[in-house]
């Protein structure tokens, strides 16, 4: 039987296609970083995070906080669920993909097919195709990870309170049935495009509503103020997974930033890694 392979879609564009560039990249980015890092959060019970997806230049200085975190934790993961919008437009409204393993230039990553398949959501693989939000977690996975793991990406294009509901239910009752132990990665940026202030105060209005645990009126205040943060359904499908797990689970924010302190702009994107964890 022939294996299926999803190549990457974004390498040489969101980061380096070649592995000894990716791994310089990385390699400098974390260095900036490491001493930053609060790395007591390794010794809590992790759920999972909200991790920003935008090219490493701009949005990975965020997204190594969580990941040396899962670097230095004592637990092993066996499955990652990256949940990420869609920004193609593509494919169902919650939508798994086909592929036996997801290739990087770091390698290949093996998909959780009896996970996936337990959730039962329909398979589109155009969703997945050409989409970056998902993929450009796999190499900073692979390169912080240093134990077997697999996936299981979901895209999410109907960002509803009842669809993240309903798939964090799924995820928690497929996790159970099959004792795995999952981490949940909530792909997503915040404001885009905007001053720098005027960003910090719409997301602010979303962190509050993470801060209360209050998923219904994520949507209500992305929705009243047009507040451009592109996975806010993943965002609150984790928020809800979390509190299945725990309701008095914790969220800490890890890092912030924006695109203006790379490259200087009045229009910048927003970066958030967002911790959810119980003692």
């Amino acid at each position: 039987m022939k294996t299926s392979v999803r190549e990457p879609a974004v390498a040489g564009r969101f980061y380096p296609a070649n592995k000894t560039e990716l791994k310089r990249l990385i390699d400098k980015i974390y260095k900036a970083e490491k001493s930053k890092i609060d790395l007591s959060f390794a010794d809590k019970n992790i759920f999972g995070a909200v991790v920003p997806h935008a090219g490493y230049m701009f949005s990975a200085y965020q997204a190594v906080h969580f990941f040396d975190i899962l670097r230095n934790q004592k637990q092993q993961y066996d499955t990652f669920v990256i949940i990420n919008p869609n920004h193609t437009g593509y494919g169902e409204a919650i939508a798994l993909e086909s592929h036996q393993y997801w290739q990087t230039p770091f390698g290949f990553v093996e998909t959780d097919k009896e996970f996936a398949d337990g959730l039962g959501f329909p398979i589109s693989d155009i969703a997945h195709q050409n989409e970056h939000s998902g993929e450009v977690m796999l190499p900073l996975l692979q390169y912080f990870v240093d134990y077997d793991f697999r996936i299981v990406p979901i895209t999410l294009s109907d960002q509803t309170v009842e669809n993240a509901k309903m798939l964090a239910k799924k995820i928690q009752e497929i996790e159970q049935k099959l004792n795995r132990k999952v981490c949940v990665i909530a792909s997503s940026d915040f404001s885009h495009f905007l001053s720098p202030d005027k960003g910090k105060d719409l997301d602010q209005l979303v962190i509050d509503q993470i801060q209360k645990k209050d998923i219904n009126e994520i949507f209500n205040v992305v929705k009243e103020k047009k507040i451009s943060v592109c996975g806010f359904g993943p965002i609150m499908c984790l928020m809800e997974y979390s509190n299945l797990q725990n309701p008095s689970y914790k969220s800490n924010i890890l890092a912030r930033g924006h695109s203006g302190e790379i490259v200087p702009s009045n229009e910048v994107v927003d970066y958030i890694s967002i911790l959810f964890y119980d003692e």
